[in-house]
This record gives structure tokens, C-alpha cells and sequence, in this order.
């Protein structure tokens, strides 16, 4: 199986390279490639071009446009990336009959309701960065190609900028963080969507799986202040030394961003277990398996 991975140096895109070279052969491009192909979703031509010369079994884009407050000033770029690339992809892997692998967001939804989002609820993004994520995936679905589209949500690594990241660097140096606790959802690490990318694709090698939009979080709910406390409690115990001592929950009203987020992030993944015929873990068990992870690396001298 040849697998063509756009996003290399992303958090998921970083994990990708790992767990998909145990299925196939992957041509791994990264947004600056010195290798005659084209890894930047800015240029459209280019990433045609790739895909016609590469000629993969498997396209899996792990490159999107993630700034979110800079999307509602940068709306081109953002609809470039997110929307108009991907559907580029989904254009030539109908051509050469190969399936395309696409990772969406739960910014779809408006955040409404206390409900998990099931994949056929009706989308209705708050802000440019939803939108532009929303297009990609009407691209792909209306070109006919077969693909799988996984959204998730409050994606984290070992790698990469990330919430882990930037609360550990903040709690390092502060007493007391301020937290937004009404905005719900599933931290989900970058290594299992990976892991569990790769094992849909080799599931679909001997099953018959339908080409489909589905769900994929970590299991469980939480908020962005619990989050963080778990965060701060797991490093301790793993040998941070910081200076945090209060961590205080907020409202997001009183942290007004430049793009309005979500509250409700749940998103339910009934679908894609009955389909890929697996148990999803809980968020709580990711969070502990990176912190401890960044903790080696720190004792070690790597950079994250």
C-alpha cells in the first residue's frame, strides 16, 4: 500500500508518519519540500501534481489552517487550505481510485445543546475557521471520491503547540491561571489518531467499509479548567516543578476571543466503534501517557 501524507510536521501529522509506515510505504511531504514534490495546500497545481505523480493507494491530509482567531482577518488562506486543497485531494483521488483520509473538527456545530453531536446533526460554524473546515468537507463528499472523514477536537501531542504545552510553560511561571470552565469537550492525543487512522485503513484492507464521516474523540467528557488540573496534577507527579498553586474557573465571556468558540465540543463516536470495532479509551488516560512522556523528554534534554 503506498500512502501519500500531506502535514508531516503537524501534532497528528508527526504521529502519522509513524503509525502508517506499519501498513505501507509513505511518501510523508511537509508545507517546505526540497524533493521536487509539493507539500504546501496554498498550491493547488502542485498538490494535483503530487498526487498524479506519486499515484498512492491511500491520500491522508493531516494539514489544515489551525489558527483560528487569524482566520476571521485571513479568510482566503484559511478557505484555500481547509477547503479548496482538500477538495483538490478528494478530485484526484476519485481519479485514481484511491481513498482519502481527511480530519475535520467539532468547530462544525454551534456548540449548542449538552448533547453529544452525532455525524448527522445539522452544522452551523461560529466562526471562519468552521466554516472553511465545513467546505473542505462538502468538497470531498460531493466529489464522489472514496474517503474517510474523521472530525475530532482539542487535539494534543508530544509535539507541536498544544493546551497541554502552554498550560505547563504558564504554570511553570505563574501562582494562579485563570481557566474557562463552560466550554465542554474530549482532549484526544495526536498519537491516537494515528494509531487508530492506521488501523481503520488496515480494517478497510479485509472489511467492507463504507466511505463515511465519522466521529473520533477520546471517550469521556471534560472542561478546559478540569483539563488543566489534570494537567498540573499529573506533571507534579511526574517531577514538574511549578509554581502554580490556584488554578480558577472563569467564563468564556470573560475571555472574549477575536473568534467565537464553541461550548458544547462533545462529539459521540457510536458510529465509528460499531463500525471499526473498537473501544475508545478515555481522555484521562491519553493526558497521563503524554505528560509522563514530555517528563522523559525533559529529564532527557530533548526539545518537544
Amino acid at each position: 500500500m503506498k500512502i501519500l501524507l500531506f502535514g508531516k510536521n503537524g501534532q497528528v501529522g508527526w504521529e502519522l508518519q509513524r503509525s502508517l509506515a506499519q501498513i505501507g510505504s509513505v511518501v510523508a511531504l511537509g508545507h517546505n519540500e526540497e524533493s521536487g514534490l509539493v507539500g504546501d495546500l496554498c498550491d493547488l497545481q502542485g498538490v494535483r501534481e503530487t498526487c498524479r505523480s506519486v499515484r498512492p493507494d491511500v491520500i491522508v491530509n493531516a494539514a489544515a489552517y489551525t489558527a483560528v482567531d487569524n482566520a476571521e482577518n485571513e479568510r482566503d488562506n484559511a478557505e484555500l487550505i481547509n477547503g479548496l486543497a482538500p477538495g483538490v485531494m478528494a478530485d484526484e483521488a476519485k481519479i485514481l481510485g484511491a481513498l482519502l483520509v481527511h480530519y475535520s473538527t467539532d468547530y462544525v456545530f454551534d456548540g449548542s445543546g449538552l448533547l453529544p453531536w452525532r455525524e448527522v446533526d445539522a452544522t452551523a460554524p461560529l466562526n471562519i475557521y468552521g466554516q472553511t473546515k465545513l467546505m473542505g468537507e462538502q468538497a470531498i463528499l460531493s466529489s464522489g471520491c472514496r474517503h474517510l472523514i474523521f472530525r475530532t477536537s482539542w487535539v494534543y501531542g508530544l509535539y507541536g503547540r498544544n493546551f497541554v504545552k502552554t498550560i505547563l510553560n504558564i504554570a511553570g511561571r505563574r501562582e494562579s491561571i485563570n481557566v474557562v470552565d463552560d466550554q465542554v469537550g474530549a482532549p484526544t492525543s495526536a498519537d491516537f489518531l494515528a494509531d487508530v487512522t492506521a488501523h481503520a485503513l488496515h480494517w478497510s484492507t479485509y472489511a467492507d467499509v463504507p466511505s463515511g464521516l465519522f466521529h473520533l474523540v477520546a471517550s469521556g467528557e471534560t472542561s478546559w479548567y478540569d483539563y488543566a488540573k489534570l494537567i498540573v496534577t499529573e506533571a507534579t507527579r511526574c517531577g514538574y516543578e511549578l509554581a502554580v498553586r490556584h488554578i480558577e474557573p472563569v467564563s468564556s465571556r470573560q475571555y472574549p476571543s477575536l473568534a467565537k468558540r464553541p461550548l458544547n465540543s462533545r462529539l459521540s463516536t457510536e458510529k465509528f466503534e460499531s463500525c471499526f470495532g473498537l473501544r475508545i479509551p478515555s481522555w484521562e488516560v491519553g493526558v497521563g501517557r503524554v505528560v509522563q512522556e514530555m517528563a522523559q523528554a525533559r529529564l532527557q534534554g530533548g526539545a518537544l
